[in-house]
């Protein structure tokens, strides 16, 4: 948990104000800008390189009826990439098929079996999504199969580029283009007509027309995630993709059974890891977390290793080792560049991909123990970053209301270079405190207002009913049966 807090200077009451002047926003230009972000504002962002070369190759490839691949990954973002470029070449009267890699079987990204696969089916041109930047030998493969390749990722570039016919590789999106994008993907999804969808939103439980950034990220997305975690992904395909009412609300059930499935696996797998870290001395005073088990699917070791990461504050990486070979994912915060520090020990693993807070690579499992010593010894000398949690605002409990809600909405969808607003209350009486989940997350009441602290379970010993503390916490409505009720999501609890 957050060792120090660092509140922003105060500027107004107003709180949308207030959150400008910390984004450093302040000309009325600026602010219009922000929080109506307008696509035309950003063309030049969309001028990525290799676009040009790649749209040439596709018409010639629409234009001769060549049959493309879209390569896309088993994961939400792959899975939604691969389904708008399939839909879209469709379209334009392309003659296309979708390839999604299984992850037992064939693992991530581009696969020599994969493109002999394609190959066999009479491709000429395939074009990955969200993959692909590191696939240096495979495109090599592509290339000696006579197959054009273009690639489109966003995953960090390794020391060489692949060879490919084109690259459109978009890591530096500013964040304006992103809240554009967002924004009009949004409207574009509550005004959808497609039957996946909106068998999807129904199954969630959420609300036709009313979905956010909030419901795509942490309620749709995980969904579409799930068959790539555990079964194959081309289920999350065909529900995004189907003109078919019927089909569609099969498949939503199937997604959410296997959420279901997803949630639990990953949560028997963070208590294993936490009993590892307490019980094991050897992780004491460590400066990254690495675990690996038999026992654990490759599908779930991203979610455990983000879940340990947040609650220990480390970097931390997961391996799943079953079988002589390790499947490994990597979380980070601020201030330790995780897909470098494991890039250095690139000799005694078999690929690695991914971003500076997130990563992923296969490793022999003879080699996991080296590999762990290795990246403490690396962790060991990155200076640590302070641990801080960045408070925007000091309110009083007797002010909040729905409108502040209405407020934060305003700074939707929030990310690494625009974070979700923290606010705190300072010297607040908490009651009625419970434990929920088994034991596991925090229940209490602050003046009227329901507070739910995630993972505080074990503090329950400390607090006591009319027990003054300061919080820091996410304003929210939450939305029961039709009713709205404002809530505290607490990120940190300090006693006075």
């Amino acid at each position: 948990m957050p060792k120090a807090w660092k509140v922003s200077p105060h500027y107004s009451d107003n709180l949308v104000e207030q959150f400008l002047y910390n984004r450093s926003i302040k000309t009325k230009a600026g602010k219009d800008k922000f929080l109506n972000p307008n696509l035309e504002d950003y063309k030049k962002d969309l001028e990525i390189p290799g676009i040009e070369k790649a749209k040439k190759r596709i018409l010639q490839a629409v234009e001769n009826k060549e049959l493309v691949i879209v390569y896309g990954d088993y994961d939400a973002d792959g899975v939604c990439g691969a389904a708008v470029l399939y839909l879209g070449l469709t379209s334009l009267g392309a003659k296309v098929l979708p390839y999604i890699p299984h992850r037992e079987k064939e693992g991530y990204g581009l696969s020599e079996e994969g493109l002999k696969s394609v190959k066999e089916k009479g491709a000429s041109l395939v074009i990955t999504v969200d993959n692909g930047i590191v696939a240096n030998k495979e495109a090599e493969f592509a290339q000696g199969l006579g197959l054009d390749l273009i690639i489109t990722d966003h995953h960090t570039l390794s020391d060489k580029k692949p060879k490919a016919l084109a690259i459109v590789h978009s890591t530096g999106m500013s964040l304006g283009v992103n809240r554009a994008l967002v924004k009009i993907g949004l409207e574009k999804l509550n005004k959808t007509k497609r039957i996946g969808l909106l068998a999807l939103i129904d199954q969630s439980g959420l609300q036709r027309g009313a979905i956010t950034a909030y419901n795509v990220g942490h309620v749709l997305g995980p969904r579409i995630n799930a068959m790539g975690r555990l079964e194959h992904a081309m289920d999350s395909l065909r529900i995004l993709c189907t003109k078919d009412k019927e089909k569609a609300e099969k498949l939503a059930g199937v997604l959410a059974e296997t959420n279901d499935q997803k949630k639990k696996l990953a949560m028997d797998a963070v208590l294993q890891a936490k009993e590892m870290i307490n019980e094991d001395i050897s992780f004491q005073g460590k400066k990254i977390l690495v675990l690996h088990s038999e026992s654990w699917i490759s599908g779930i070791v991203g979610l455990v290793a983000g879940r340990i990461c947040d609650e220990y504050r480390k970097p931390t990486i997961i391996i799943s080792s079953a079988e002589g070979q390790g499947k490994g994912s990597a979380r980070s915060g601020n201030g330790f560049n995780v897909v470098e520090a494991i890039r250095q020990c690139s000799d005694i693993l078999v690929d690695v991909g991914g971003h500076p807070r997130a990563a992923g690579f296969t490793i022999a499992t003879e080699n996991i123990t080296l590999f762990r010593e290795r990246l403490e010894k690396i962790a060991e000398m990155v200076e640590a970053e302070e641990d801080v949690l960045q408070v925007e605002a000091v309110v009083k409990t007797e002010n909040i209301n729905k409108r502040m809600v209405k407020d934060l909405d305003l700074f939707e969808p929030t990310g690494v270079s625009n974070p979700q607003p923290v606010l705190a209350s300072l010297e607040v009486k908490i009651s009625d405190i419970k434990t929920v989940g088994q034991g596991q997350h925090l229940k209490f009441t602050v003046d009227g207002i329901d507070a739910i602290a995630f993972s505080f379970g074990e503090r329950v010993e400390d607090l006591k009913d009319g027990q003054k503390v300061d919080l820091a916490y996410y304003l929210e409505l939450n939305k029961f049966n039709g009713q709205e009720k404002l809530q505290f999501k607490i990120i940190d609890i300090k006693l006075i």
